[in-house]
């Protein structure tokens, strides 16, 4: 984990239920004597995520309808770190405002990014429900002034309709949908349950996560090509476009788009959680 991830040690679970008393009743001592919760279980792993969040980063109120998408806080975070560490790089330092593409009913990356390093956020979404959960977090959380939602009325635009044509960032970050339809989804699902012990064949993400947060048209591959060519449209808005990748074989064909759209500079930013790599690619066409 990068340095300055407050989670690269675990949980100190003495501490964050000082913070929140209400994680107590998914905690418990496991066969190795080790305190934990079920990370089968989609309440014990939000009630793990609020308390992270109002322990680490001074989130009082998390809180939306339980069908969304909970993502977990360290590989979140773990992007937020990567993408300071590529603007300080870039000597982009002031007044950094960062669009999240997708930001989801849980607003996360703009929560992090505002409490650990102060930045402006747009927060792009094509959920009018998760609009609504992300605008009363954000109210409740006194940031208006920080975070911007604007709602994507085209599903098949990632940042036209989004970014104004005079409009100057420093990046933009995407988390983006994972899979190419239900059937794909569920089927990692219930390969992760086995992974985590759980032998039933009935699906149940212990992140949760509706279809407009898990699969696109395409999947992956389909969804940043898309997302390549739309921003070679705004090649003079923005700094730095990144993108977390999940599947390595998209990698070399974005390499090979962006050469191709005229990208400057081409990056591949290593995000490890445990056993867990995966990647954010970034590229600008700032010369």
């Amino acid at each position: 984990m990068h340095k300055n991830n407050k989670h690269s040690k675990g949980y100190d679970f003495e501490q964050l239920l000082k913070t929140s008393p209400e994680l107590e009743t998914f905690v418990f001592i496991n066969n190795f004597g080790n305190v934990t919760i079920d990370f089968a279980n989609p309440k014990a792993v939000k009630s793990l995520n609020t308390a992270l969040l109002k322990h680490h980063y001074g989130i009082k109120f998390w809180d939306f309808p339980d069908a969304h998408l909970c993502p977990p806080i360290p590989g979140r975070v773990e992007y937020i770190h990567l993408l300071n560490d590529l603007l300080n790089a870039s000597e982009v330092k002031e007044d950094i405002t960062i669009l999240d593409v997708g930001t989801g009913a849980s607003c996360i990356y703009p929560l992090l990014g505002q409490s650990e390093y102060g930045w402006h956020f747009i927060a792009s979404e094509i959920d009018k429900q998760a609009i609504k959960s992300a605008e009363q977090i954000i109210a409740k959380n006194k940031l208006v002034g920080s975070i911007e939602i604007r709602f994507q009325e085209n599903p098949q635009n990632i940042l036209t309709g989004i970014l104004k044509p005079t409009e100057k960032i420093s990046a933009v970050m995407c988390n983006p949908p994972f899979y190419k339809n239900e059937t794909e989804a569920n089927e990692s699902t219930l390969l992760k349950q086995k992974g985590l012990g759980n032998s039933t064949d009935k699906v149940s993400r212990n992140f949760s996560g509706t279809a407009k947060e898990l699969w696109y048209p395409g999947g992956e591959k389909a969804f940043v090509h898309n997302y390549l060519y739309q921003s070679s449209l705004l090649k003079e808005n923005c700094v730095w476009y990144t993108c977390l990748v999940s599947k390595t074989q998209h990698v070399l064909s974005m390499e090979t788009s962006l050469k191709k759209l005229g990208a400057t500079d081409f990056k591949i930013l290593q995000l490890a959680l445990g056993n867990k790599i995966s990647r954010v690619v970034a590229w600008t066409f700032v010369k």
